[in-house]
């Protein structure tokens, strides 16, 4: 199958999760067979100038469109697979017809500016189902008027072009993402739960030793909340990552608490190996982070908040253990409990059979060639048995414009 895959790389490289997801996909469509091109342009960099043609091809990329026309023709490609639109390519992409396009939903950011659902530290849906104009008001896009303002701008005038509705199957990363999405008026029938998979690893041996977190050091993690109450448990937290909060983390971490910064995604893999278990104590509508499927994939349990997608991939008692954001004593019990290496032991056995059921390359593999396949053979057409109308992406949106 000749497959295109466009993908707006996100600037922080390695260290994003969909951009690791988007190259493994590629390579394991590529060790399937299939013929993938990629194409991941990376935003322009600079002042003022660079930020004013980044803002307007998030609105609509003229150039991104005929990149991805020639390419279509010149590789005579079957299907398109896109990921992130923002801001090097924008939805225009998705207006063509033939080839038939698929879309990925890693997170939230067709329905909500910063993609998580989250404003000042709190949970925020002014924007579900509405024109995102509150996102403008709070500059919830990096803080920024501007991208604010053009992001909101790109994702009305596609929701009015109907742009969003040329795209043939959406794949949800769990089943959180999918119920947001139809919630805030997306059709149902266009949207496929497929998971992120992470590569087969060796297994951890033992019950491991550090408790590890892994991923970007930004309010919506929520180690702000958990470092407080780490002070008061005896294990130790390795912290691994980078991001606008780490300096404010260093200076209030306990000493059972450190930080080894970014480091390669080979190192990463070792660390998580050797773990005790993964913690992530987000604050934010998680999507389905690539994190705990990668410890699922060692034999790695996962101490989780009981936010998001979370609670329907980290199973309670079983594959690790989940707690409410900021809930001290609930945090404390579960540390504990995994610090028992017979419950360690026991709860990573479990984390390796859910990754073989459900998060392995080849279920993943399997369940892209069978989209794929769909769509191609009924093309962008409805899923049989669902009816789409003009208006069903925009429901709850054209009917609010002046909110």
């Amino acid at each position: 199958m000749r497959i295109l895959v466009v993908h707006s790389r996100y600037a922080t490289g390695s260290s994003s999760g969909e951009n690791r997801v988007v190259e493994d996909e590629v390579a394991l469509l590529r060790d399937r067979g299939h013929d993938v091109d990629l194409w991941s342009p990376e935003p322009l960099e600079g002042g003022a100038a660079a930020k004013a043609r980044m803002a307007s091809a998030a609105v609509w990329s003229r150039s991104a469109v005929r990149e991805v026309q020639a390419r279509i023709r010149r590789g005579r490609t079957q299907v398109v697979h896109a990921h992130n639109l923002f801001p090097s390519l924008s939805p225009a992409i998705l207006r063509p017809h033939d080839p038939p396009v698929v879309v990925t939903l890693h997170n939230y950011r067709l329905l909500c500016l910063p993609a998580t659902f989250l404003r000042d530290g709190t949970r925020c849906e002014l924007c579900l189902g509405r024109t995102p104009l509150q996102g403008v008001v709070h500059r919830c896009y990096r803080g920024s008027v501007l991208g604010s303002a053009a992001l909101a701008t790109s994702l009305t005038l596609h929701r009015l072009a109907h742009s969003f509705e040329r795209v043939a199957r959406y794949l949800a990363v769990s089943e959180f993402v999918k119920s947001k999405y139809v919630e805030a008026g997306w059709p149902a029938g266009r949207i496929v739960v497929k998971p992120n998979f992470a590569d087969r690893a060796a297994g951890r041996e033992g019950p491991g030793g550090d408790f590890v977190y892994v991923g970007r050091l930004s309010p919506e993690k929520g180690l702000a909340g958990l470092l407080p109450i780490w002070a008061r448990c005896e294990a130790r937290l390795l912290v691994i990552g980078d991001g606008p909060e780490r300096a404010a983390l260093e200076a209030v971490a306990p000493a059972n608490v450190r930080f080894a910064g970014e480091v390669p995604k080979e190192q990463v893999a070792e660390y998580l190996r050797a773990a005790r278990a993964l913690v992530l104590p987000s604050i934010c509508y998680e999507g389905a982070p690539r994190t705990v499927v990668e410890a699922f994939a060692v034999g790695v349990p996962v101490i989780a908040s009981r936010r998001g997608a979370l609670p329907g991939i980290v199973t309670d008692g079983v594959t690790g253990r989940l707690a409410e954001p900021g809930n001290a004593p609930a945090w404390e019990a579960a540390v504990n409990e995994l610090s028992d290496d017979r419950v360690s032991v026991r709860m990573g056995a479990a984390a390796a059979r859910e990754w073989e059921e459900r998060y392995s390359p080849r279920r993943s593999a399997e369940a892209l060639e069978a989209v794929y396949a769909a769509v191609l053979d009924r093309g962008s057409a409805p899923a049989r048995g669902e009816s789409v109308t003009s208006g069903d992406l925009t429901r709850g949106v054209t009917a609010r414009i002046s909110d």
